[in-house]
């Protein structure tokens, strides 16, 4: 079960009466939920982290601008594949944009999301070639 926010937070909400600490306990909880997946994909493989990460560098460094969506199917068609679902890759991105790997370019529609909007176009970061890659 993902956490989720309080009832209280959220009734008769919309953007002109929204807690101002609403985004940011949304973003909490989205990051705890990302950190969560890793965790358990890492104690499948605990490797994870480290080929994810790698990967995802040096598939945007080869491809220049590619949507997140495509970056992790390559990635699990690669063989890097978290067993509890692709939500484990969050963290990973999370981390890759921390760092300064990769940054966001734009935004693209979501593949998965049936055509909604929140999908990524990464693109080299400043750092992109600061990754060591796993044996």
């Amino acid at each position: 079960m993902s956490p989720t926010l309080p009832d209280s937070m959220v009734a008769d909400m919309d953007e002109t009466s929204r807690p101002p600490n609403a985004v940011a306990a949304a973003r909490a909880l989205g990051l705890a939920a990302a950190a969560g997946a890793q965790c358990a994909a890492e104690q499948d493989d605990p490797l994870f982290g480290a080929r994810a990460l790698a990967f995802i560098v040096k598939y945007v460094r080869e491809k220049g601008a590619v949507a997140g969506e495509s970056i992790t199917m390559a990635a699990t068609k690669s063989g890097i594949r978290p067993k509890k679902g692709d939500r484990a890759f969050g963290a990973i991105y999370a981390k890759a944009l921390r760092e300064g790997y990769i940054q966001v370019h734009s935004y693209v529609p979501r593949l998965r999301g049936h055509g909604t909007s929140g999908g990524k176009l990464y693109v080299p970061g400043p750092n992109s070639g600061a990754v060591e890659f796993p044996n």
